[in-house]
């Protein structure tokens, strides 16, 4: 049975709760009872081997933990003697015989279920008479591993989740990354890790900050099983949300990860995983959301630990906390001598330019550029997102630049790449395509500057569009129409984001027009400032501020100086700037024209009405 019609199959128990459950509700059911079915089967060969186990050492009085989880041949185990089978045979005490079947699970698989809130589900389920029908309905499912391997029962676990998540389109966004951006993500990360790709028993690991249901991590495994079946891909995560940690907790346990890896809590004030470090690291972090309520710890790690703990290039405004999980996620890199880590990250458009000069914001970008940590910053298609229809980009991070990125970064603008959706989910109307997804990641692996080529006929209609590589021919214009050319990929040096900001002064003036000197200090016997003419002034760092103020200031302000000891360094990144394309207005002479066709339009209208 392919993983669609099994996940399909699996969701028809919907068809028992409508009516007493909200359609929002539904994977609070589901979700539980396929974990609750796959284990039962996973576990089922040796399910006598580690009973009598386990009798054995608690007769002997010995701990039996590791002994059955030797037995099971798992990370994990079931010491109650009931299975899904025998819940049926007795169907007057089937509530109180599946808690006491739950409770017979290690605690890290007991900690899923509690965290789902299963027990609160189960006495729902009992009171509308349906608890019975339900357990029933799936004990018959067939989730052996001799039939449906891990990673199959991982994509229709992920289906099941996709399914939750556009029922409750209210909270979709929290839940669920789409999963063409994660693709797109994870192409960017691994395609130039030529061992990981190829070479047989190649173990990496793989971390999100923000982990929500696993959609990243699940993927990101699935694409390296994909490309090279012997290579391993360990999986690490911490989740805030209870509910979202139960389901990708679940999520790793199906696949056969260490469920231990995925950590309950905030990432920022709590980091479950202090120290550790890893080779590659996906996030798509929740912007616009201030970070106020853990605004202590934060300013505390950062004033008393700087560059030796997580925020120590600078610390954003509190009405946006993205930055932070950038900053955690940098915190994480092995070093370079080490083999370095590889960082795709979510963000939205103010993270690129929000904050003069010594801004927190300004002082992370500068601390990212100046150590070139950015290898390439793509714009995604706006309504992208299930939750937000802003314009988001994806950041690559990375500490391990090939020779010929070094001292760069690439600018993708894939905003035009996208294609409708049928149906649209919440505030996602577009989606990308395979066909995008490969053209962004074939100009981000050629690293190559590039241009989107628009064709249109002599009625104006788009003919065809396509991307012109650097060096390329332009396509023929059809007859009367126009060809359009707008850049899709640019290439620039780190130091043509910075600026410095200089502060330009003119003399205090008294009534009679005499400039004011100071009478002591460092001012004494010099012009003193007067702070209502005071100005700033952008000077980008390939620049001579001297030279610059000699051509854009003296001639305006000839008795301006610049106060040297206020300058300040920093960095922007104009993305739309950058891509920006010229149209010159229409001929005056053709707009007169247009508007003569549509007032004699409206004229002959008017005189058909009264005739």
């Amino acid at each position: 049975m392919s993983q669609q019609a099994l996940s399909s199959l699996i969701w028809s128990v919907a068809d028992l709760l409508r009516g007493d459950f909200k359609q929002s509700e539904y994977g609070r059911v589901i979700l539980p009872f396929t974990v609750l079915r796959r284990l039962d089967c996973v576990l089922a060969p040796t399910k006598a081997e580690v009973l009598a186990e386990h009798a054995a050492k608690r007769a002997a009085g010995i701990a039996f933990e590791p002994f059955v989880k030797r037995k099971s041949g798992l990370d994990f185990y079931n010491v109650s003697s009931l299975d899904m089978g025998k819940l049926m045979g007795d169907q007057d005490n089937i509530r109180a015989n599946l808690d006491s079947y739950i409770q017979g699970f290690a605690p890290d698989v007991r900690s899923i279920f509690e965290h789902f809130d299963f027990a609160a589900t189960v006495e729902r389920l009992h009171k509308a008479k349906l608890l019975y029908l339900v357990t029933e309905k799936f004990a018959g499912f067939r989730l052996h591993p001799d039939e449906v391997d891990n990673m199959q029962m991982g994509l229709v676990f992920e289906e099941l989740i996709r399914k939750f998540a556009e029922l409750s389109n209210e909270t979709a966004g929290e839940h669920f990354t789409p999963r063409e951006v994660i693709r797109l993500m994870v192409n960017l990360l691994f395609i130039e890790d030529n061992d990981g790709l190829t070479k047989p028993g190649i173990v990496r690991t793989m971390y999100d900050p923000t982990a929500g249901t696993g959609g990243m991590l699940s993927v990101a495994g699935e694409y390296l099983a994909e490309l090279n079946p012997k290579a391993r891909l360990t999986l690490f995560g911490q989740e805030l949300n209870p509910e979202s940690h139960a389901i990708c907790k679940a999520d790793m346990l199906i696949r056969g990860q260490d469920i231990s890896n995925i950590i309950l809590g905030n990432t920022l004030s709590e980091d479950g995983l202090f120290a550790r470090l890893f080779d590659y690291m996906l996030s798509n972090p929740p912007f616009g959301v201030e970070w106020k309520k853990i605004e202590k710890a934060i300013r505390e790690e950062y004033e008393k630990q700087g560059y030796n703990g997580r925020f120590g290039p600078g610390l954003p405004r509190v009405s946006d906390g993205s930055l932070l999980f950038l900053l955690h996620l940098l915190s994480k890199m092995r070093p370079a001598a080490q083999g370095g880590s590889r960082i795709g990250i979510v963000l939205n458009g103010s993270p690129l330019f929000t904050g003069g000069a010594g801004s927190g914001e300004s002082e992370i970008r500068r601390h990212l550029l100046e150590n070139d940590l950015v290898e390439a910053i793509v714009a995604l298609p706006t309504d992208m997102f299930y939750n937000t229809g802003i314009s988001t980009y994806v950041w690559c991070i990375t500490n391990r630049k090939p020779d010929d990125r070094k001292g760069f970064v690439q600018l993708i603008d894939a905003s035009s790449f996208w294609q409708k959706m049928r149906k649209s989910l919440g505030s996602k109307r577009k989606e990308m395509s395979d066909e995008h997804i490969a053209l962004v990641t074939r100009l981000f692996g050629d690293f190559i500057e590039a241009s989107l080529v628009t064709l249109t006929d002599a009625a104006g209609k788009e003919v065809s569009r396509q991307v012109l590589m650097d060096g390329e021919s332009l396509p023929d214009v059809p007859a009367g129409g126009k060809l359009k050319k707008a850049p899709v990929s640019r290439i620039f040096a780190n130091a043509e984001f910075g600026y410095r900001t200089i502060t330009v002064e003119r003399p205090l003036r008294d009534a009679a027009g005499k400039v004011v000197l100071g009478e002591k200090g460092k001012l004494k016997g010099k012009p003193q400032p007067d702070s209502s003419l005071r100005d700033t002034e952008n000077v980008p760092l390939s620049e001579d501020v001297e030279a610059y103020f000699r051509r854009e200031v003296l001639p305006h302000a000839p008795d301006a100086w610049i106060d040297h000891e206020k300058t300040k360094v920093g960095y922007e990144i104009p993305f739309n700037r950058h891509f920006y394309v010229f149209e010159p207005p229409r001929e005056l002479a053709e707009i007169d024209a247009d508007l003569k066709k549509v007032t004699d339009r409206i004229k002959a209208m008017i005189e058909g009405l009264t005739a």
